[in-house]
C-alpha cells in the first residue's frame, strides 16, 4: 500500500487533534474529490515498517485524540490487506484513542453486505474503526456547513454501538452541525 500524506496534527478530519493518514488508490472517482491525486494505487510513498513507527509516535502524546484513515479509499481491497495489521498495533498501543475511517463504501450496503469492498478484511478493521463517515462525495450535495464531511449523503456512523444492534447508529459529534 501507498500512501499520499500524514497529518500528524488535524483538527478536520475528525473529533479533536488528530494524526491523519491518506492513503493511496480509490475506485469512487467521486466528481470534484478534494484529493484526487490518491486515486492511483502507485501514488505517494510506500506504506513501511518505519511509516507505522512513525504514526505510532505521533500517536503517543495526550493531546492527540486518535487517527483519521483517509484517502484516496481505506476500504479498497488492497489497502485493507495492509491497514488492518497497522490497525490492530495501534489499539492495542492506545486502546482509548479513537478511529476514524472516511469511505465512500456504504456500511449497511456495501461494507457489510456482498460488494466489491468486502474481503477477509472487512469484518475485523470495521470491529477496530470507532467512527465512520460513510458514502462518496456529491457536489450537488455538497455543504461547507457540515462538520467532519463534505455532502449531506454522507453519514458519520458509530460502527461499534451500529455492529452491536445491528443497525445504523448516527455517531453524536459533540460539536458543529451534522
Amino acid at each position: 500500500m501507498n500512501y499520499g500524506e500524514i497529518k500528524n496534527f488535524d483538527i478536520a478530519n475528525g473529533e479533536g487533534v488528530r494524526v491523519s493518514l491518506f492513503v493511496s488508490g480509490c475506485t469512487h472517482h467521486c466528481k470534484n474529490c478534494f484529493n484526487p491525486e490518491t486515486w492511483s494505487f502507485d501514488f505517494g510513498k510506500p506504506f513501511t515498517e518505519k511509516t507505522e513507527q512513525d504514526i505510532l509516535l505521533w500517536l503517543a502524546p495526550d493531546y492527540i485524540d486518535g487517527l483519521s484513515l483517509l484517502g484516496g479509499e481505506p476500504f479498497e481491497p488492497a489497502n485493507q490487506k495492509s491497514l488492518l495489521p497497522f490497525l490492530k498495533k495501534v489499539k492495542q498501543q492506545y486502546p482509548d484513542k479513537t478511529i476514524w475511517c472516511y469511505t465512500g463504501y456504504i456500511f449497511d450496503s456495501e461494507l457489510l453486505c456482498e460488494s466489491r469492498a468486502r474481503c477477509e478484511y472487512t469484518d475485523e478493521m470495521l470491529s477496530l474503526i470507532d467512527v465512520l463517515v460513510d458514502g462518496e462525495f456529491k457536489q450537488e450535495l455538497y455543504d461547507i456547513s457540515l462538520a467532519f464531511r463534505g455532502s449531506s449523503n454522507q453519514r458519520i456512523i458509530d460502527v461499534k454501538a451500529s455492529l452491536k444492534e445491528n443497525r445504523v447508529i448516527l455517531y453524536s459529534v459533540k460539536s458543529g452541525k451534522i
